[in-house]
This record gives structure tokens, C-alpha cells and sequence, in this order.
């Protein structure tokens, strides 16, 4: 399915969630003031919401680290309707209040990391859509949201940024989501380092480039020009939504 290296432990996504989170940060501390306002590249959102989610982002991995850590079931969001809420109000405060979010509530979670018992990385959480993960999990899902919302605040950061392990654990994954989509049509992703099946490997349509651009693809952020396919035309088939 992948030509991923299996790096995906606990301390290579700690590690990825921290060099994320730094770099958003530098990208964000760079951000003039009337940049905040400014269309981000996911539809209907500023650069101030993409922000705004990052930081509720990291009190909703808070709430799951504590889940794990106690017992006690506590969700990442009080439901998808007080999460929107939440950055629409955020996304409407000064851009000295927002970086101040960003930094504070990445702060926390660090430290909750750091007090995390051995053991209770073991416990089993739910995550946003209702799946039952390991609490190892968490950090992979705080490092995604780290680098993927890095590009989407369109101010100059794109996928080759990622370190070259957690973008193929990254590619695997997304690969296996939309492999799972009944309107995905199958296709073989080929990159100088490495190979990536969706869905069914007999039928597929070969996509090739680099691998930071088929990330980008598949994830519904850009539109794929230095991708090449093997369908009649060479153009690259329509995918559904990532997530």
C-alpha cells in the first residue's frame, strides 16, 4: 500500500509535532499585522481562523491527553457546533491576541506532553470522527494539523517543508482514507522515493511526480501541474474530499 518506513512512533511524532509547531510559529511571527485578515487558502476562512483552529486544536488534544491520562471521557470538542463557534470568535480578535493563543495553548499542551505517564499512552481515546485511537495517536494528529494548516495560511510554506518521514507516513495515510471513498478512483502514486496505492492496485491510473506534490494533490490543495497521469489526455482524475 506504501512505501512508508513504519517511522510513525511515539517520539518521531512528538519530535514532527514540535518542528511543526515552531515552524507555524516563525510563519506566523513573520505575519504583519493586516496579513491576518487576508484570505487563507481554505474557502470561507481568514488567515486569523486557520490560527484560531490551531489553538483550539491543541486545548481539544489537551482534552484527549487528559481522557487518557484519567479515564474519564473527555472529547476534543464539545461538539463540531461550539468548535466552529469558537474560531468565529477568535478569528474576530487583534492580531496580537491571536499570536499570543497560538503560542499560550501550544505552550500547554507541551506541558501536558511532558507530565504524561508512560502508561497512559496506552489508553484508548476517541478521536473527532468517533473512532476509538491509541493515545500514541494524538501527537501524529497534533503534527498533521501543524503542517498541513502551515500551508493553508498561504504565506509561502508548502508540503516540502515536512521532514521527508512523517510526509511518506503522511502520504500513507491519506492514501488509505481516500482509498476507502467509494468515489475515489484508484490510483498508483509514484515518486522518485517511493510508491503509494489507492484503493485497488489492478485498476489504478498512474500518477507520478514528487511526493510533496501528490501530497498537496491528494489533499485537495493544489490542482497538481507538475503531476503527470496516465489516463487519455494526461489529465489528472477529480477526487473527492480528503476529510
Amino acid at each position: 500500500m506504501s512505501a512508508g518506513n513504519g517511522t510513525r512512533s511515539l517520539a518521531n511524532t512528538l519530535a514532527w509535532a514540535g518542528d511543526g509547531a515552531a515552524h507555524l510559529r516563525g510563519l506566523m511571527t513573520r505575519m504583519g499585522n493586516d496579513a491576518f485578515a487576508a484570505p487563507s487558502a481554505l474557502p470561507g476562512w481568514s488567515r486569523a481562523h486557520v490560527l484560531s483552529h490551531i489553538a483550539r486544536n491543541a486545548d481539544g488534544m489537551i482534552n484527549l491527553l487528559t481522557w487518557a491520562r484519567t479515564g474519564v471521557p473527555t472529547p476534543a470538542y464539545a461538539s463540531a457546533e461550539q468548535r466552529d463557534a469558537d474560531i468565529e470568535v477568535g478569528a474576530a480578535r487583534t492580531p496580537s491576541e491571536i499570536r499570543d493563543d497560538v503560542v499560550s495553548s501550544s505552550d500547554r499542551l507541551a506541558q501536558v506532553v511532558r507530565k504524561m505517564p508512560r502508561e497512559a499512552w496506552s489508553a484508548q481515546v476517541r478521536n473527532v470522527q468517533g473512532q476509538e485511537i491509541p493515545a500514541t495517536d494524538i501527537p501524529w494528529i497534533r503534527a498533521r494539523e501543524m503542517w498541513v494548516h502551515a500551508v493553508d495560511l498561504d504565506v509561502g510554506a508548502s508540503f516540502a517543508d515536512l521532514p521527508a518521514p512523517m510526509l511518506a507516513e503522511l502520504l500513507t495515510e491519506v492514501a488509505t482514507t481516500m482509498g476507502a471513498k467509494a468515489d475515489c478512483p484508484s490510483l498508483r502514486l509514484v515518486a522518485p522515493d517511493g510508491t503509494w496505492t489507492v484503493g485497488d492496485a489492478e485498476n489504478a491510473i498512474t500518477v507520478s511526480g514528487p511526493a510533496p506534490e501528490l501530497l498537496e494533490w491528494l489533499l485537495g490543495r493544489g490542482k497538481g501541474r507538475a503531476l503527470r497521469s496516465s489516463t487519455e489526455g494526461r489529465k489528472l482524475p477529480v477526487l473527492p474530499r480528503w476529510l
